[in-house]
Protein backbone atom coordinates (compact mmCIF):
# COMPACT_ATOMS: atom_id res chain seq x y z
CA UNK A 1 0.00 0.00 0.00
CA UNK A 2 1.83 3.24 -0.70
CA UNK A 3 1.68 6.15 1.90
CA UNK A 4 -0.88 8.71 1.77
CA UNK A 5 1.22 11.56 2.44
CA UNK A 6 4.45 10.60 0.93
CA UNK A 7 2.90 12.18 -2.47
CA UNK A 8 5.66 14.83 -3.64
CA UNK A 9 3.95 18.41 -4.28
CA UNK A 10 4.84 19.52 -7.84
CA UNK A 11 4.62 22.69 -8.67
CA UNK A 12 2.27 23.57 -12.21
CA UNK A 13 2.96 26.03 -14.48
CA UNK A 14 5.88 28.92 -14.02
CA UNK A 15 5.92 31.05 -11.50
CA UNK A 16 7.08 35.59 -12.19
CA UNK A 17 10.42 36.12 -11.05
CA UNK A 18 11.11 37.10 -7.46
CA UNK A 19 11.82 41.39 -6.87
CA UNK A 20 15.65 40.61 -6.95
CA UNK A 21 15.59 38.77 -10.23
CA UNK A 22 13.05 41.22 -11.80
CA UNK A 23 14.77 44.32 -10.86
CA UNK A 24 18.55 43.00 -11.96
CA UNK A 25 16.90 42.31 -15.30
CA UNK A 26 14.97 45.60 -15.46
CA UNK A 27 18.38 47.04 -15.00
CA UNK A 28 19.57 45.48 -17.52
CA UNK A 29 17.14 46.04 -19.85
CA UNK A 30 15.83 49.33 -18.94
CA UNK A 31 19.10 50.43 -18.20
CA UNK A 32 20.89 49.26 -22.12
CA UNK A 33 18.35 51.00 -23.21
CA UNK A 34 18.65 53.79 -20.86
CA UNK A 35 22.17 54.32 -22.19
CA UNK A 36 21.44 53.62 -25.64
CA UNK A 37 18.56 56.50 -25.31
CA UNK A 38 21.10 59.06 -23.45
CA UNK A 39 23.35 58.85 -26.88
CA UNK A 40 20.00 59.40 -28.99
CA UNK A 41 18.85 61.83 -27.19
CA UNK A 42 22.95 64.00 -27.42
CA UNK A 43 22.43 63.05 -31.50
CA UNK A 44 19.23 64.26 -31.80
CA UNK A 45 19.43 67.52 -29.52
CA UNK A 46 22.05 68.80 -32.24
CA UNK A 47 18.82 68.86 -34.82
CA UNK A 48 16.40 69.96 -32.41
CA UNK A 49 15.43 71.61 -28.84
CA UNK A 50 16.48 68.76 -26.12
CA UNK A 51 13.05 68.62 -24.48
CA UNK A 52 11.51 67.68 -28.01
CA UNK A 53 14.82 65.04 -28.75
CA UNK A 54 13.79 63.51 -25.21
CA UNK A 55 10.11 63.16 -25.70
CA UNK A 56 10.89 61.05 -29.01
CA UNK A 57 13.56 59.03 -27.39
CA UNK A 58 10.99 58.70 -24.46
CA UNK A 59 8.34 57.08 -26.48
CA UNK A 60 10.37 55.00 -28.63
CA UNK A 61 12.28 53.83 -25.40
CA UNK A 62 9.37 53.39 -23.85
CA UNK A 63 7.60 51.01 -26.09
CA UNK A 64 10.72 48.66 -26.55
CA UNK A 65 11.13 48.20 -22.58
CA UNK A 66 7.47 47.81 -22.12
CA UNK A 67 7.97 44.86 -24.41
CA UNK A 68 10.73 43.66 -22.67
CA UNK A 69 9.54 44.00 -19.52
CA UNK A 70 6.50 42.06 -19.94
CA UNK A 71 8.04 39.68 -21.45
CA UNK A 72 11.66 38.99 -19.86
CA UNK A 73 11.68 41.45 -16.66
CA UNK A 74 8.51 40.31 -14.94
CA UNK A 75 7.75 37.23 -17.05
CA UNK A 76 4.62 37.57 -17.91
CA UNK A 77 4.59 34.78 -20.65
CA UNK A 78 3.13 37.17 -23.52
CA UNK A 79 3.32 40.52 -25.13
CA UNK A 80 1.89 43.55 -23.20
CA UNK A 81 -1.39 45.23 -24.41
CA UNK A 82 -2.33 48.23 -25.34
CA UNK A 83 -3.74 48.56 -20.93
CA UNK A 84 0.36 47.67 -19.72
CA UNK A 85 1.09 50.20 -22.57
CA UNK A 86 -0.84 52.85 -21.27
CA UNK A 87 0.29 52.33 -17.74
CA UNK A 88 3.74 52.03 -18.68
CA UNK A 89 3.40 55.57 -20.91
CA UNK A 90 2.66 57.02 -17.37
CA UNK A 91 5.35 56.06 -15.40
CA UNK A 92 7.15 56.86 -18.71
CA UNK A 93 6.10 60.41 -18.50
CA UNK A 94 7.08 61.00 -14.91
CA UNK A 95 10.43 59.74 -15.52
CA UNK A 96 10.51 62.33 -18.67
CA UNK A 97 9.46 65.21 -16.51
CA UNK A 98 12.53 64.00 -13.61
CA UNK A 99 14.55 64.17 -16.52
CA UNK A 100 13.45 67.16 -18.27
CA UNK A 101 13.49 68.64 -15.10
CA UNK A 102 17.05 67.78 -14.03
CA UNK A 103 18.34 69.23 -17.11
CA UNK A 104 16.97 72.03 -16.71
CA UNK A 105 17.89 72.96 -13.74
CA UNK A 106 21.31 72.13 -14.93
CA UNK A 107 20.70 74.84 -17.69
CA UNK A 108 19.69 77.47 -14.83
CA UNK A 109 22.94 76.86 -12.80
CA UNK A 110 25.29 76.61 -15.92
CA UNK A 111 24.82 78.32 -19.07
CA UNK A 112 27.03 76.21 -21.30
CA UNK A 113 27.78 72.73 -19.40
CA UNK A 114 29.61 70.29 -21.20
CA UNK A 115 27.70 67.42 -22.92
CA UNK A 116 29.96 64.90 -20.41
CA UNK A 117 28.14 66.88 -17.29
CA UNK A 118 24.49 66.86 -19.34
CA UNK A 119 25.24 63.28 -19.74
CA UNK A 120 25.87 62.63 -16.05
CA UNK A 121 22.84 64.80 -14.76
CA UNK A 122 20.19 63.01 -17.27
CA UNK A 123 21.78 59.33 -16.45
CA UNK A 124 21.29 60.25 -12.93
CA UNK A 125 17.68 61.36 -13.16
CA UNK A 126 17.05 58.46 -15.19
CA UNK A 127 18.58 56.39 -12.30
CA UNK A 128 16.45 57.82 -10.32
CA UNK A 129 13.47 57.37 -11.66
CA UNK A 130 14.48 54.05 -12.79
CA UNK A 131 13.73 53.48 -9.20
CA UNK A 132 10.51 54.77 -9.22
CA UNK A 133 9.63 53.19 -12.34
CA UNK A 134 10.40 49.92 -11.38
CA UNK A 135 8.17 49.83 -8.06
CA UNK A 136 4.99 51.24 -10.44
CA UNK A 137 5.72 48.92 -13.11
CA UNK A 138 6.11 45.54 -10.44
CA UNK A 139 3.32 46.92 -8.15
CA UNK A 140 0.84 48.20 -10.56
CA UNK A 141 1.35 47.18 -14.18
CA UNK A 142 2.76 43.77 -14.08
CA UNK A 143 1.45 42.64 -11.12
CA UNK A 144 0.01 39.95 -12.28
CA UNK A 145 3.01 37.93 -13.65
CA UNK A 146 2.29 34.76 -15.52
CA UNK A 147 -0.93 33.88 -13.96
CA UNK A 148 -1.99 36.35 -11.82
CA UNK A 149 0.85 35.96 -9.19
CA UNK A 150 0.89 39.33 -6.86
CA UNK A 151 3.99 41.33 -7.24
CA UNK A 152 5.65 40.27 -4.09
CA UNK A 153 3.28 36.95 -3.50
CA UNK A 154 6.04 34.42 -5.03
CA UNK A 155 5.87 32.06 -2.35
CA UNK A 156 1.96 31.96 -2.06
CA UNK A 157 1.95 31.46 -6.09
CA UNK A 158 4.00 28.58 -5.04
CA UNK A 159 1.97 27.31 -2.77
CA UNK A 160 -1.38 27.74 -4.47
CA UNK A 161 0.20 25.78 -6.71
CA UNK A 162 1.52 22.56 -5.63
CA UNK A 163 -0.54 19.83 -5.50
CA UNK A 164 -0.94 19.17 -1.45
CA UNK A 165 -2.25 15.81 -0.68
CA UNK A 166 -5.34 15.38 1.49
CA UNK A 167 -5.19 12.55 4.45
CA UNK A 168 -7.85 10.19 4.06
CA UNK A 169 -7.80 9.15 7.89
CA UNK A 170 -6.47 10.81 10.52
CA UNK A 171 -3.93 8.91 13.08
CA UNK A 172 -5.25 7.52 15.75
CA UNK A 173 -3.31 9.31 18.89
CA UNK A 174 -5.23 11.42 21.75
CA UNK A 175 -4.48 15.09 21.39
CA UNK A 176 -3.66 16.79 24.55
CA UNK A 177 -3.21 20.49 26.05
CA UNK A 178 1.03 19.04 25.48
CA UNK A 179 0.06 18.90 22.05
CA UNK A 180 -0.78 22.17 21.66
CA UNK A 181 2.47 23.56 23.73
CA UNK A 182 4.74 25.47 21.76
CA UNK A 183 8.17 23.93 20.30
CA UNK A 184 6.15 20.59 20.53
Amino acid sequence: MKPQLAQQAKTVGDVAPGPFASFVRFVVCGGGIGVLSSGAVALLAGTMPWAVANAVITVASTVLCTELHALFTFGTGKRAGWRRHWQSAGSATAAYAVTSLAVLILHLVQASPGTLTEQVVYLSASGLAGIGRFLVLRLFVFAGGRDGDRAFGRKAAVARRRMVPVPTRLPNRVLTPAAFAVGS
